[in-house]
């Protein structure tokens, strides 16, 4: 699985990270273009493709690729 993130969009509310149950994301430090700190990938090996966290994402910033919606 791929899960990739638009920092440009991302506004770090944080509920992609609340929703994974892998651990596969956490709060960055650092803030994106809106000024916002944002969510970061930091165990991509952990991604089982659920989809969770794409599909709470208030804002669709996030995508997993070869990922299977419950």
């Amino acid at each position: 699985m791929v899960v990739s993130i638009d920092n440009m969009v991302c506004r770090g509310c944080g509920l992609c990270i609340d929703a994974c149950r892998r651990g596969v994301l956490e709060l960055s430090s650092e803030r994106g273009a809106r000024g916002f700190t944002t969510a970061r990938v930091t165990h991509p090996d952990r991604c089982t493709g659920c989809m969770e966290c794409e599909l709470i994402c208030p804002d669709m910033c996030l995508d997993v690729t070869g990922g299977q919606p419950r």
